[in-house]
């Protein structure tokens, strides 16, 4: 199975409940950033141009166990910044198995490999690789020589060790599809349990040539995913049918919450306006009906996943979409 027995029975119990208790906006998954200091200056990053005046601050462990408290959603991704940096990392993440949540860890993977012994042996723990593309494309993105060698000696020691592994990779205008096809095909030869993929979106300060308009992202997707090529995507098949055109979602940004040392970013993970002290706050306070396409220019081009695969989980109607998430579920 593409997912755990586990999560989808949790993730399916939890989505019952909220509808039982009569809520409309609920979080789904909480993208938890402990720090934003990372160990390199990829050229697609808002992080470093939103947060620079204040990339030494850090959430203390307290912090980020009072977060997951707070918003409640089943699945936590600890993102950043590079989260093999802050220094409780490993106590925060054996918290999480203790709570029984879901926990992704996204890393550029330089330092993977020496952390695998401090890691949780859980279930619950997925290990998210970032690749967005062959040694010399992922190096160039991300402005350093030799990662991309370091990130498949990480997959390939992490999956010897038995941990669950996926990539995330980011498209972007100048990604070349047939390189994608052939990283994803080694990706699957060496074991990775699955791939993450979404077009980047366009952060203020970054080089908007390298984005795509959504007319350009859905002929990318439509290339790189209708194929008929049989790679084990975790984005699921409904998002990625939203990519190539072929469905239109409207985008849930609380679902997706992001907690960072700056408070709860609002409205969404792509988009600051501001930061709330508290997730209640963000909830309440936020002008979620101001945000989306045709109501914010920013939001014009977004397709990213953090906001429509919930969207996907919320909207899944008919038994025919059901089907298609079930099918794709356990092959």
């Amino acid at each position: 199975m593409r997912f755990p027995l586990a999560l989808s029975f949790d993730l399916t119990r939890y989505l019952i409940k909220m509808r039982l208790q009569g809520k409309d906006k609920f979080p789904l998954v909480l993208m938890l950033e402990p720090t934003h200091q990372c160990n390199l200056a990829c050229k697609g990053c808002g992080r470093i141009q939103e947060y620079r005046d204040t990339l030494g601050q850090s959430l203390t462990l307290e912090e980020c166990l009072g977060a997951v408290e707070e918003c409640g959603a089943p699945v936590v991704t600890i993102t950043g910044g590079e989260p093999l940096i802050y220094p409780p990392v490993f106590e925060l993440l054996q918290e999480l198995v203790n709570r029984g949540k879901h926990i992704y860890l996204c890393s550029n993977a330089i330092l993977m490999e020496k952390s695998l012994p401090r890691l949780p042996r859980s279930d619950h723990l997925t290990l998210s690789l970032h690749v967005d593309g062959l040694a010399p494309t992922h190096d160039r993105i991300l402005g350093r020589p030799g990662v991309f060698n370091l990130a498949i000696k990480a997959i390939k020691a992490a999956k010897a060790q038995g941990f669950r592994v996926c990539t995330n990779t980011t498209i972007y205008q100048e990604t070349d599809p047939q390189e994608i096809e052939i990283l994803f095909s080694y990706l699957g030869h060496i074991g990775v349990d699955g791939l993450l993929v979404s077009p980047a979106y366009s952060f203020a300060g970054v080089n908007d040539e390298l984005f795509m308009s959504r007319e350009e992202i859905k002929a990318k997707f439509t290339y790189l995913t209708g194929n008929g090529l049989n790679f084990k995507f975790f984005s699921t098949p409904l998002y990625l049918s939203f990519l190539r055109g072929e469905r239109d979602y409207e985008c849930t940004p609380w679902a997706s919450p992001t907690r960072n040392p700056m408070g709860w970013r609002s409205p969404c993970y792509e988009i600051v306006d501001t930061h709330y002290p508290t997730f209640a706050e963000m909830m309440a306070q936020t002008r979620w009906e101001n945000y989306g396409v045709g109501r914010d220019p920013r939001c014009a081009q977004c397709m990213m996943h953090s906001g429509f695969e919930p969207t996907v989980v919320r909207e899944m109607g008919g038994l025919a979409d059901i089907w298609t998430m079930l099918r794709w579920n356990i092959t």
